[in-house]
């Protein structure tokens, strides 16, 4: 049909070389980069090796996981990075002045590059190679990739047949993209860690929170290893989730999650992205069971509220005791960011049935420092308002806030403290 031949005509007229594709770049571009185990390493390595003459390039993105060679010393003059979370391949190049972050809530990112305050001068993405009707998948990770697609001035996709297509509202056509660069790598992978016995005691605290026929939300890391290993007795999950990984494979193989009980997107786990094991993305390739959706309507605290039994489980570095949390940063010392924190915190409140959860450890530094602590650590910001959070969970059990009264506070959060901490919470809170 003349509409076929003219997609497969632009396809084949889009078709270029990385080193072509940078051409694109001019002096003080502003670069989105795409997300996570999707981020298009072959364009970013191209990027550094053949943008010659690139000066004060803005590099932008949400988290990669891949190298990250725009954020080393030697390219100061090249590249200027601001992330939107701050994860372990840049954490240097912000303390070393390279780079900065932009702290927001991941389902307003979108707004930004619409309204054009962020502005996109070239996205580097990834993509399936296109299908019969010239629809390519954004793979793993849909989150903020496609409204920076949708808003860029150009679009350089590398087309990697190696990279799952994943469904839901997660394609691109190839008519909405400026430069194709074929070039098939392996997608990058995130290991799984054992959770030890104190991860597990958590897991635990946190299954007793969650209902037979509850929606959850938790991310990547060994709590939600953990609390996975918890929920196996449970009937009747769903899952709506920012980004999950390995942990959902046994839970659907086991019977645990069926999505059968959810009151929106019913029989499908929602998800903006994802990052795991090759098994991973094996279980989400072209798998009905999983739609990917942009972060504005994932993230979206009206579309989290409307799921009866929300359960939102989020992760904090330290809680001071009257209930503020900080998630993003060590003291002055900028850590990890906002994401999707507040957004499915204030989602799961609304929800009916709902629960608002923080989980972490009692303490940090193989235990020779409290993360229940008086007042949060100077420098540090609180993510997550005292008047926002609901429950607290740590291995030493569990604290309900919400309604409680600043003494409440005080005397439920120093129970889960560690207890070689609470006399000194309590000496605290006496002198107050």
């Amino acid at each position: 049909m003349p509409q076929d031949f003219d997609w497969k005509q632009r396809y084949r007229d889009q078709l270029g070389t990385a080193a072509q594709a940078m051409k694109l770049v001019k002096p003080g571009n502003s670069v989105f980069i795409g997300t996570g185990c999707a981020q298009p390493q072959h364009l970013v390595a191209a990027l550094v090796e053949h943008g010659a003459g690139i000066y004060d390039a803005h590099i932008i993105h949400l988290l990669t996981m891949g190298s990250a060679p725009y954020a080393e010393e030697r390219y100061r003059a090249k590249f200027k990075m601001n992330s939107f979370f701050v994860a372990d391949n840049v954490r240097h190049a912000l303390q070393q002045g390279i780079g900065d972050y932009t702290p927001i809530f991941l389902s307003e990112i979108p707004q930004e590059f619409e309204s054009g305050r962020i502005p996109i001068d070239v996205a580097l993405i990834s993509v399936t190679p296109p299908d019969a009707n010239g629809l390519c998948s954004l793979g793993v990770s849909v989150d903020i990739v496609k409204s920076a697609a949708a808003n860029a001035k150009y679009v350089v996709a590398q087309a990697n047949a190696r990279m799952p297509r994943t469904l839901g509202d997660a394609f691109l056509h190839v008519n909405d993209i400026d430069m194709l660069v074929p070039h098939d790598e392996p997608i990058i992978t995130v290991p799984s860690r054992e959770p030890d016995a104190m991860l597990r005691r958590i897991g635990e605290n946190l299954a007793r929170l969650i209902e037979d026929g509850s929606t959850i939300e938790c991310g990547i890391g060994r709590i939600p290893q953990a609390l996975a290993e918890s929920l196996r007795d449970k009937r009747e999950l769903g899952v709506h989730t920012e980004m999950f990984s390995d942990w959902i494979i046994d839970l659907i193989e086991c019977g645990t999650i069926t999505c059968t009980k959810k009151s929106i997107n019913r029989g499908r786990v929602v998800a903006s992205f994802c990052m795991g094991s090759q098994r991973l993305y094996d279980h989400v390739d072209n798998n009905p069971f999983f739609e990917f959706h942009p972060t504005e309507y994932v993230n979206d605290p009206y579309v989290i509220s409307q799921h009866d039994k929300m359960v939102a489980i989020n992760v904090g570095l330290e809680v001071d005791l009257t209930g503020q949390v900080c998630s993003d940063s060590l003291g002055y010392r900028f850590y990890s960011g906002i994401g999707g924190q507040v957004d499915f915190i204030r989602g799961a409140a609304r929800s009916r049935g709902g629960k608002a959860i923080i989980a972490m450890p009692s303490t940090a530094r193989d235990g020779e420092v409290s993360r229940i602590v008086p007042h949060l650590t100077e420098g540090a910001g609180v993510v997550t308002t005292r008047g926002d959070v609901h429950y607290v969970v740590t291995e030493h059990g569990i604290a309900y806030l919400h309604g409680k009264s600043i003494r409440e506070r005080v005397l439920a959060l120093i129970n889960i403290a560690h207890p070689k901490f609470r006399n000194d919470l309590i000496q605290f809170a006496k002198q107050q």
